[in-house]
Protein backbone atom coordinates (compact mmCIF):
# COMPACT_ATOMS: atom_id res chain seq x y z
CA UNK A 1 0.00 0.00 0.00
CA UNK A 2 1.25 3.73 -0.73
CA UNK A 3 1.87 6.72 1.83
CA UNK A 4 -0.97 8.38 0.00
CA UNK A 5 -3.39 5.26 0.06
CA UNK A 6 -1.99 5.14 4.23
CA UNK A 7 -2.94 8.75 4.63
CA UNK A 8 -6.45 8.37 2.86
CA UNK A 9 -7.33 5.19 5.37
CA UNK A 10 -6.20 6.89 8.13
CA UNK A 11 -8.19 10.21 7.83
CA UNK A 12 -11.03 8.09 7.15
CA UNK A 13 -11.21 6.09 10.13
CA UNK A 14 -10.51 9.70 12.07
CA UNK A 15 -12.97 10.86 10.16
CA UNK A 16 -15.66 8.69 11.13
CA UNK A 17 -15.28 8.31 14.62
CA UNK A 18 -15.55 12.06 14.65
CA UNK A 19 -18.94 11.65 12.78
CA UNK A 20 -19.72 9.30 15.67
CA UNK A 21 -19.30 10.72 18.45
CA UNK A 22 -20.95 13.90 17.20
CA UNK A 23 -23.96 11.94 16.49
CA UNK A 24 -23.64 10.19 19.94
CA UNK A 25 -23.43 13.59 21.21
CA UNK A 26 -26.51 14.83 19.78
CA UNK A 27 -28.55 12.01 19.92
CA UNK A 28 -31.83 12.76 22.43
CA UNK A 29 -31.08 11.21 25.59
CA UNK A 30 -33.71 10.12 28.20
CA UNK A 31 -34.72 12.24 30.90
CA UNK A 32 -33.78 10.52 34.43
CA UNK A 33 -36.91 10.44 36.61
CA UNK A 34 -37.80 8.62 39.64
CA UNK A 35 -40.76 6.20 39.22
CA UNK A 36 -43.06 4.37 41.36
CA UNK A 37 -44.80 1.30 41.27
CA UNK A 38 -49.09 2.07 42.12
CA UNK A 39 -50.15 -1.02 44.60
CA UNK A 40 -53.26 -0.35 47.03
CA UNK A 41 -52.74 0.37 49.81
CA UNK A 42 -53.90 1.71 53.71
CA UNK A 43 -54.96 5.55 53.12
CA UNK A 44 -56.05 7.67 56.49
CA UNK A 45 -56.99 11.33 55.89
CA UNK A 46 -56.58 13.52 59.54
CA UNK A 47 -56.42 16.61 60.82
CA UNK A 48 -53.51 17.50 62.38
CA UNK A 49 -52.86 19.66 65.48
CA UNK A 50 -51.02 20.24 68.06
CA UNK A 51 -53.08 20.32 71.68
CA UNK A 52 -51.92 20.00 75.48
CA UNK A 53 -53.49 17.75 78.10
CA UNK A 54 -55.84 19.02 80.69
CA UNK A 55 -57.11 18.04 84.46
CA UNK A 56 -61.09 17.62 83.46
CA UNK A 57 -62.18 19.66 86.79
CA UNK A 58 -59.68 22.29 87.99
CA UNK A 59 -60.43 23.81 91.50
CA UNK A 60 -58.75 27.18 91.95
CA UNK A 61 -58.17 27.65 95.88
CA UNK A 62 -58.43 31.34 96.53
CA UNK A 63 -57.87 33.65 99.32
CA UNK A 64 -61.45 33.86 101.48
CA UNK A 65 -60.37 37.25 103.47
CA UNK A 66 -57.55 39.73 103.26
CA UNK A 67 -54.23 38.86 105.17
CA UNK A 68 -51.41 37.35 105.52
CA UNK A 69 -51.07 34.13 104.51
CA UNK A 70 -48.11 32.12 106.35
CA UNK A 71 -45.50 30.19 104.11
CA UNK A 72 -47.18 27.24 102.50
CA UNK A 73 -45.35 24.02 103.38
CA UNK A 74 -47.08 22.07 100.71
CA UNK A 75 -45.69 20.77 97.46
CA UNK A 76 -46.43 20.54 93.83
CA UNK A 77 -47.62 16.61 93.41
CA UNK A 78 -48.70 16.21 97.02
CA UNK A 79 -51.73 14.52 97.34
CA UNK A 80 -54.62 15.72 99.57
CA UNK A 81 -58.33 15.15 101.06
CA UNK A 82 -61.09 16.78 100.84
CA UNK A 83 -62.26 18.99 103.89
CA UNK A 84 -59.12 16.92 105.85
CA UNK A 85 -55.84 18.71 104.47
CA UNK A 86 -54.98 22.14 105.65
CA UNK A 87 -52.96 23.82 102.32
CA UNK A 88 -52.70 27.22 103.70
CA UNK A 89 -53.26 29.51 106.86
CA UNK A 90 -54.14 33.19 107.23
CA UNK A 91 -53.77 35.60 109.72
CA UNK A 92 -54.61 39.24 110.04
CA UNK A 93 -52.69 41.71 108.21
CA UNK A 94 -50.14 44.37 109.91
CA UNK A 95 -51.63 48.15 109.78
CA UNK A 96 -50.57 50.43 107.61
CA UNK A 97 -48.16 53.18 108.11
CA UNK A 98 -49.12 56.54 108.66
CA UNK A 99 -48.05 59.39 106.65
CA UNK A 100 -47.53 63.14 108.45
CA UNK A 101 -50.59 63.96 107.81
CA UNK A 102 -52.71 60.93 108.70
CA UNK A 103 -50.45 60.71 111.91
CA UNK A 104 -51.48 64.62 112.90
CA UNK A 105 -54.84 63.53 112.44
CA UNK A 106 -54.66 60.23 114.19
CA UNK A 107 -53.17 62.67 117.47
CA UNK A 108 -55.72 65.13 117.40
CA UNK A 109 -57.97 62.51 117.21
CA UNK A 110 -56.65 61.42 120.57
CA UNK A 111 -57.06 64.74 122.55
CA UNK A 112 -60.57 65.11 121.46
CA UNK A 113 -60.99 61.92 122.75
CA UNK A 114 -59.57 62.64 125.70
CA UNK A 115 -61.51 65.74 126.24
CA UNK A 116 -64.65 63.83 125.87
CA UNK A 117 -63.82 61.24 128.61
CA UNK A 118 -62.77 64.00 131.13
CA UNK A 119 -66.40 66.22 129.72
CA UNK A 120 -67.64 62.51 130.46
CA UNK A 121 -66.10 62.28 133.90
CA UNK A 122 -67.10 65.78 134.96
CA UNK A 123 -70.81 64.63 133.69
CA UNK A 124 -70.51 61.49 136.28
CA UNK A 125 -69.44 63.93 139.04
CA UNK A 126 -71.79 66.22 138.72
CA UNK A 127 -74.88 63.48 138.49
CA UNK A 128 -73.54 61.74 141.56
CA UNK A 129 -73.47 64.34 143.08
CA UNK A 130 -77.30 64.92 142.37
CA UNK A 131 -77.41 61.72 143.00
CA UNK A 132 -76.72 61.68 146.78
CA UNK A 133 -78.56 64.60 147.32
CA UNK A 134 -81.89 63.49 145.92
CA UNK A 135 -81.06 60.36 147.78
CA UNK A 136 -80.58 61.86 150.81
CA UNK A 137 -83.56 64.10 150.37
CA UNK A 138 -86.09 60.83 149.60
CA UNK A 139 -84.82 59.33 153.23
CA UNK A 140 -85.49 62.84 155.05
CA UNK A 141 -89.60 62.74 153.32
CA UNK A 142 -89.79 59.27 154.38
CA UNK A 143 -89.01 60.04 158.46
CA UNK A 144 -91.17 63.66 157.45
CA UNK A 145 -94.06 61.61 156.47
CA UNK A 146 -94.11 59.34 159.27
CA UNK A 147 -94.60 62.13 161.51
CA UNK A 148 -97.13 63.77 159.40
CA UNK A 149 -95.08 66.98 158.71
CA UNK A 150 -95.39 66.50 154.72
CA UNK A 151 -97.68 65.18 152.68
CA UNK A 152 -97.79 62.09 150.73
CA UNK A 153 -97.41 64.23 147.76
CA UNK A 154 -93.98 65.59 148.56
CA UNK A 155 -93.22 62.32 149.11
CA UNK A 156 -93.90 60.87 145.96
CA UNK A 157 -92.26 63.96 144.43
CA UNK A 158 -88.81 63.36 146.27
CA UNK A 159 -89.09 59.79 145.37
CA UNK A 160 -89.39 60.64 141.20
CA UNK A 161 -86.49 63.06 141.71
CA UNK A 162 -84.55 60.51 143.16
CA UNK A 163 -84.89 57.93 140.43
CA UNK A 164 -84.07 60.20 137.92
CA UNK A 165 -81.20 61.49 139.53
CA UNK A 166 -80.07 57.64 139.75
CA UNK A 167 -80.85 57.27 136.00
CA UNK A 168 -79.05 60.44 134.85
CA UNK A 169 -75.99 58.65 137.18
CA UNK A 170 -76.20 55.87 135.25
CA UNK A 171 -76.39 58.12 131.80
CA UNK A 172 -73.27 59.45 132.69
CA UNK A 173 -71.37 56.90 133.49
CA UNK A 174 -72.74 54.62 130.13
CA UNK A 175 -71.77 58.13 128.03
CA UNK A 176 -68.22 58.15 130.10
CA UNK A 177 -67.27 54.26 129.22
CA UNK A 178 -68.11 55.25 125.38
CA UNK A 179 -65.88 57.95 125.23
CA UNK A 180 -63.32 55.69 127.00
CA UNK A 181 -63.58 53.19 124.28
CA UNK A 182 -63.61 56.26 121.77
CA UNK A 183 -60.56 57.01 123.17
CA UNK A 184 -58.93 53.35 122.96
CA UNK A 185 -59.98 53.52 119.11
CA UNK A 186 -58.47 56.53 118.22
CA UNK A 187 -55.37 55.30 119.96
CA UNK A 188 -55.21 52.02 117.85
CA UNK A 189 -54.75 54.32 114.79
CA UNK A 190 -51.47 55.14 115.65
CA UNK A 191 -50.67 51.35 116.35
CA UNK A 192 -47.15 50.96 114.31
CA UNK A 193 -46.27 47.81 112.15
CA UNK A 194 -43.36 47.03 114.74
CA UNK A 195 -45.88 46.81 117.32
CA UNK A 196 -47.38 44.19 115.50
CA UNK A 197 -44.90 42.06 114.75
CA UNK A 198 -44.87 39.39 117.77
CA UNK A 199 -48.15 38.59 118.01
CA UNK A 200 -48.00 36.35 114.91
CA UNK A 201 -47.44 33.23 116.58
CA UNK A 202 -49.67 34.20 119.14
CA UNK A 203 -53.30 34.66 116.63
CA UNK A 204 -55.49 32.47 115.26
CA UNK A 205 -55.82 32.07 111.82
CA UNK A 206 -57.79 30.97 109.43
CA UNK A 207 -57.21 27.42 107.79
CA UNK A 208 -57.96 26.88 104.18
CA UNK A 209 -58.57 23.50 103.77
CA UNK A 210 -58.38 21.27 100.55
CA UNK A 211 -62.52 21.43 98.77
CA UNK A 212 -61.94 18.25 97.14
CA UNK A 213 -59.70 14.87 97.20
CA UNK A 214 -56.73 15.15 94.19
CA UNK A 215 -53.44 16.33 93.99
CA UNK A 216 -51.51 19.96 93.74
CA UNK A 217 -51.53 21.20 90.26
CA UNK A 218 -49.81 24.73 91.05
CA UNK A 219 -48.72 26.71 93.74
CA UNK A 220 -49.14 30.63 93.09
CA UNK A 221 -46.13 31.95 95.63
CA UNK A 222 -45.04 29.10 98.88
CA UNK A 223 -43.73 32.42 100.57
CA UNK A 224 -45.34 34.46 103.15
CA UNK A 225 -47.26 37.14 101.64
CA UNK A 226 -49.71 39.74 102.09
CA UNK A 227 -52.89 38.30 99.91
CA UNK A 228 -56.07 40.25 99.20
CA UNK A 229 -59.84 38.92 99.11
CA UNK A 230 -59.91 36.37 96.32
CA UNK A 231 -56.18 36.56 95.23
CA UNK A 232 -55.19 32.61 94.04
CA UNK A 233 -53.34 30.24 96.32
CA UNK A 234 -53.08 27.02 94.44
CA UNK A 235 -55.14 24.81 91.80
CA UNK A 236 -55.90 21.29 92.82
CA UNK A 237 -56.97 18.70 90.78
CA UNK A 238 -57.21 15.13 89.58
CA UNK A 239 -54.06 14.23 87.10
CA UNK A 240 -55.80 10.42 86.92
CA UNK A 241 -58.77 12.44 85.08
CA UNK A 242 -57.10 13.54 81.76
CA UNK A 243 -58.61 14.78 78.89
CA UNK A 244 -56.95 16.54 75.49
CA UNK A 245 -57.97 20.12 74.27
CA UNK A 246 -56.74 21.09 70.92
CA UNK A 247 -57.66 24.82 69.05
CA UNK A 248 -58.54 24.02 65.45
CA UNK A 249 -59.34 26.33 62.89
CA UNK A 250 -63.09 26.61 62.72
CA UNK A 251 -62.88 26.00 58.96
CA UNK A 252 -61.36 22.15 59.77
CA UNK A 253 -63.88 22.18 63.18
CA UNK A 254 -66.69 21.92 60.88
CA UNK A 255 -65.32 18.08 59.81
CA UNK A 256 -65.25 17.27 63.36
CA UNK A 257 -67.98 14.98 65.06
CA UNK A 258 -67.88 13.83 68.42
CA UNK A 259 -67.28 9.98 68.71
CA UNK A 260 -64.57 10.10 65.73
CA UNK A 261 -61.36 8.35 66.52
CA UNK A 262 -58.09 10.29 67.36
CA UNK A 263 -54.57 9.26 67.34
CA UNK A 264 -52.25 11.02 69.66
CA UNK A 265 -48.90 11.01 68.74
CA UNK A 266 -45.42 12.63 69.36
CA UNK A 267 -46.30 12.72 73.36
CA UNK A 268 -43.04 10.96 74.26
CA UNK A 269 -44.20 7.43 74.75
CA UNK A 270 -42.89 4.51 72.36
CA UNK A 271 -46.44 4.15 70.74
CA UNK A 272 -49.07 6.29 69.44
CA UNK A 273 -52.35 6.51 72.54
CA UNK A 274 -56.09 6.32 71.15
CA UNK A 275 -58.88 8.84 71.59
CA UNK A 276 -62.32 9.81 70.79
CA UNK A 277 -63.64 13.15 69.88
CA UNK A 278 -66.06 13.83 73.02
CA UNK A 279 -67.15 17.58 72.20
CA UNK A 280 -66.48 20.37 69.66
CA UNK A 281 -67.48 23.27 71.13
CA UNK A 282 -69.83 25.04 70.16
CA UNK A 283 -68.39 28.79 69.91
CA UNK A 284 -65.06 30.42 68.37
CA UNK A 285 -62.23 32.89 69.83
CA UNK A 286 -59.98 34.61 67.98
CA UNK A 287 -56.06 33.72 67.84
CA UNK A 288 -52.96 35.47 66.52
CA UNK A 289 -50.76 32.79 65.14
CA UNK A 290 -46.79 33.15 65.56
CA UNK A 291 -46.59 34.84 61.70
CA UNK A 292 -49.10 37.63 63.11
CA UNK A 293 -52.09 36.42 61.75
CA UNK A 294 -55.51 36.62 62.86
CA UNK A 295 -57.43 32.90 62.87
CA UNK A 296 -60.65 32.02 64.40
CA UNK A 297 -60.30 28.67 66.44
CA UNK A 298 -62.78 26.46 68.46
CA UNK A 299 -61.65 24.09 71.02
CA UNK A 300 -61.87 20.24 70.41
CA UNK A 301 -62.01 18.12 73.19
CA UNK A 302 -60.70 14.63 73.39
CA UNK A 303 -61.11 11.54 75.37
CA UNK A 304 -58.35 9.19 76.47
CA UNK A 305 -60.16 5.59 74.61
CA UNK A 306 -57.50 3.36 76.77
CA UNK A 307 -57.49 3.18 80.27
CA UNK A 308 -53.26 2.54 80.20
CA UNK A 309 -50.66 3.51 78.64
CA UNK A 310 -51.03 7.49 79.37
CA UNK A 311 -50.35 7.12 83.15
CA UNK A 312 -46.63 9.66 82.58
CA UNK A 313 -48.59 12.74 81.45
CA UNK A 314 -49.93 15.83 83.22
CA UNK A 315 -51.75 18.53 83.38
CA UNK A 316 -50.39 20.71 80.42
CA UNK A 317 -48.73 18.36 78.72
CA UNK A 318 -47.78 19.24 74.67
CA UNK A 319 -49.60 15.76 72.31
CA UNK A 320 -50.38 16.11 68.65
CA UNK A 321 -53.93 15.10 67.77
CA UNK A 322 -54.43 13.52 64.67
CA UNK A 323 -58.61 13.15 63.91
CA UNK A 324 -59.13 10.80 61.56
CA UNK A 325 -61.63 11.79 58.86
CA UNK A 326 -61.55 8.72 56.00
CA UNK A 327 -59.71 6.09 56.19
CA UNK A 328 -59.74 2.81 54.36
CA UNK A 329 -57.71 -0.74 53.83
CA UNK A 330 -56.82 -0.97 49.87
CA UNK A 331 -56.92 2.18 47.60
CA UNK A 332 -54.83 2.83 44.72
CA UNK A 333 -52.88 5.87 45.73
CA UNK A 334 -50.01 7.93 44.49
CA UNK A 335 -47.77 11.25 45.95
CA UNK A 336 -49.29 14.74 45.77
CA UNK A 337 -46.36 15.21 43.79
CA UNK A 338 -46.98 13.20 41.17
CA UNK A 339 -50.33 15.22 40.62
CA UNK A 340 -50.04 18.54 38.36
CA UNK A 341 -53.32 20.39 37.04
CA UNK A 342 -54.56 19.79 33.50
CA UNK A 343 -57.18 21.85 32.88
CA UNK A 344 -59.79 21.38 35.49
CA UNK A 345 -58.81 18.23 36.23
CA UNK A 346 -55.49 16.23 37.69
CA UNK A 347 -53.25 14.21 35.42
CA UNK A 348 -49.64 12.86 35.82
CA UNK A 349 -46.92 10.48 33.96
CA UNK A 350 -47.15 6.86 33.45
CA UNK A 351 -44.20 4.83 32.36
CA UNK A 352 -44.90 3.25 29.25
CA UNK A 353 -41.96 1.37 27.40
CA UNK A 354 -39.47 3.38 28.66
CA UNK A 355 -41.83 6.81 27.43
CA UNK A 356 -43.84 9.13 29.80
CA UNK A 357 -47.47 8.70 29.01
CA UNK A 358 -50.00 12.00 30.10
CA UNK A 359 -52.84 10.19 31.84
CA UNK A 360 -55.84 12.26 33.57
CA UNK A 361 -56.99 10.70 36.63
CA UNK A 362 -60.00 11.54 38.88
CA UNK A 363 -58.90 11.80 42.05
CA UNK A 364 -60.50 10.96 46.03
CA UNK A 365 -59.45 11.79 49.19
CA UNK A 366 -56.31 12.83 50.06
CA UNK A 367 -53.76 13.81 53.39
CA UNK A 368 -50.85 15.95 53.24
CA UNK A 369 -48.58 13.13 51.23
CA UNK A 370 -50.71 11.00 49.08
CA UNK A 371 -53.72 10.96 47.13
CA UNK A 372 -56.52 8.28 45.81
CA UNK A 373 -57.02 7.73 42.45
CA UNK A 374 -60.66 6.21 41.91
CA UNK A 375 -60.07 6.41 37.66
CA UNK A 376 -57.31 6.19 35.12
CA UNK A 377 -54.87 4.41 37.04
CA UNK A 378 -54.46 0.73 37.89
CA UNK A 379 -52.24 -1.71 39.54
CA UNK A 380 -49.15 -2.34 38.95
CA UNK A 381 -48.28 0.64 36.58
CA UNK A 382 -45.71 3.42 37.32
CA UNK A 383 -45.31 6.73 37.30
CA UNK A 384 -43.38 9.78 37.65
CA UNK A 385 -43.54 10.57 41.55
CA UNK A 386 -41.59 13.81 40.80
CA UNK A 387 -42.21 15.02 37.07
CA UNK A 388 -40.24 18.14 36.28
CA UNK A 389 -40.24 20.95 33.06
CA UNK A 390 -38.29 18.11 31.12
CA UNK A 391 -41.20 15.24 31.24
CA UNK A 392 -43.90 15.80 28.56
CA UNK A 393 -45.87 13.21 26.85
CA UNK A 394 -44.32 10.73 25.20
CA UNK A 395 -40.66 11.85 26.07
CA UNK A 396 -38.32 9.14 26.84
CA UNK A 397 -37.74 8.71 30.50
CA UNK A 398 -35.51 6.19 32.75
CA UNK A 399 -35.92 5.27 35.95
CA UNK A 400 -32.94 6.63 38.30
CA UNK A 401 -32.92 3.58 40.27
Amino acid sequence: MTANAKRIVIWTVIAGIIVVALGLSFAPRPVMVDLIEVRPGPLVVTLDEEGETRVHDVYSLSAPVAGRVQRIERHVGDPVTANETVLAQIEPGDPILLDPRSEAQARAMIQAAEAARDLATAAVKDAEAHYDFARTEYARMQELVIEGSVSKRDLDSSERDYKARHAGLETARAALQVRNYELEVARAQLVSPLQTQGTHEECDCIPITAPVSGRILQIADRSERVVREGDLLMQIGDPGDLEIVVDYLSMDAVKIEAGQRVVIDNWGGDEALEGRVRLVEPFGFLKISALGIEEQRVNVIIDFANDEGWEKLGHGYQVESRVVLWEADAVLAVPLTALFREGAGWALFVEDDGRAILRRVETGQRNGVIAEIREGLEAGERVVAHPSDRVSDGVRIASRD
